[in-house]
């Protein structure tokens, strides 16, 4: 049975360095489907219009917008409505660009379904997603057996994503929805990158800083000089890893539990720990698996593809 805790990582929201935050007009383009109506058909076949939608309560909050419960005021359908502000800087204004890229692009049933994206002639965008009504993995503690289930379905959805050449960048508990189906599913590629060409490099400081891989903060030092098209994916595998590990044991799995995060301190263990393990008393096959996860050189680590065929998740077939 899952268990429930406070959220374990407080802290993490470590300052980097900023982009540019240069005001632009709150009217700017999506490329390939920019109109001046209130609906923008761009994910699904079936348009909803906003006016056909009411607000229920907030989801939670971000540097980039609201995410609030919506329902549709005729098939009663509850969505998931991500409002982005209006005025934006250049770089968020092309993390949304390119969200909305990738948005597009997705079409599997281990991400989260966009279902329609408006555009009010304000420049006002929303993005309406399919809901997920358990929410994120944060806080979440399971057993082995419920790891391997959530573990599969994620790896499913990591594959697919870098079949297409996407990488997540952003790998976390709270980027990991479930719904009552006992699904999980992939969200938020506001920090997403489409590899356009085989040798592009993905360790920049992007995304969320305690669960990046070692070749991210320090790529000599990991080996990661040495690039190949599937190190690139490389550091969704560091991460998914960590999360697998956080959900099984409870805490932040790359510092002792309790300790306070700070950068220093994550640095260290990113760049100069040993990588976190499963506990002693967990299976042999588990302790292989999160191994075969968080090895400190991107090309010793598995692929979402091998890793689906890890005695681990066969196991449980």
């Amino acid at each position: 049975m899952a268990l429930f805790r406070n959220n374990r990582l407080p802290n993490l929201k470590l300052s980097l360095p900023q982009a540019s935050t240069t005001s632009l007009p709150c009217c700017f383009p999506i490329v390939a489907f920019a109109t001046a109506s209130t609906t923008v058909t761009s994910c699904s076949s079936n348009t909803v219009s906003a006016s056909d939608l009411d607000r229920i309560n907030v989801l939670g909050n971000g540097n980039g917008g609201t995410v609030y419960k919506v329902r549709h005021k005729t098939t009663s359908e509850i969505y998931a409505l991500k409002k982005v502000k209006e005025y934006l800087d250049s770089a968020s204004r092309h993390q949304l660009l390119r969200e909305i890229e990738i948005l597009r692009l997705v079409d599997s049933p281990y991400a989260v379904k966009c279902h329609d994206i408006f555009q009010k002639p304000s420049g006002e965008v929303s993005i309406l997603m399919e809901y997920m009504d358990l929410g994120t993995l944060e806080s979440l503690v399971v057993t082995e057996d419920q790891l391997a289930l959530i573990a599969r379905q994620v790896l499913k959805g990591l594959n697919y994503l870098h079949e297409l050449k996407i990488v997540h960048r952003d790998i976390k508990p709270a980027n990991l929805l479930r719904n009552s189906k006992q699904e999980v599913k992939i969200a938020d590629f506001g920090v997403s990158k489409i590899v356009v060409k085989s040798l592009d490099k993905c360790n920049s400081f992007t995304g969320t800083c305690a669960y990046m891989s070692p070749e991210r903060f320090d790529s000599e030092a990991a080996g990661a000089e040495e690039e190949s098209e599937s190190n690139v994916y490389a550091g969704d595998i560091w991460s998914f890893g960590l999360t697998m590990l956080e959900i099984l044991v409870g805490y932040f799995p790359l510092l002792p539990q309790g300790q306070k995060l700070d950068w220093c301190t994550l640095m260290c263990a990113v760049c100069f720990g040993e990588p976190p393990k499963a506990p002693e008393e967990c299976s042999d096959e588990l302790k292989s698996f999160i191994d075969c996860c968080l090895r400190k050189k991107p090309s010793e680590r598995w692929t979402a593809s091998q890793l689906l065929s890890h005695p681990f998740l066969l196991l449980q077939d």
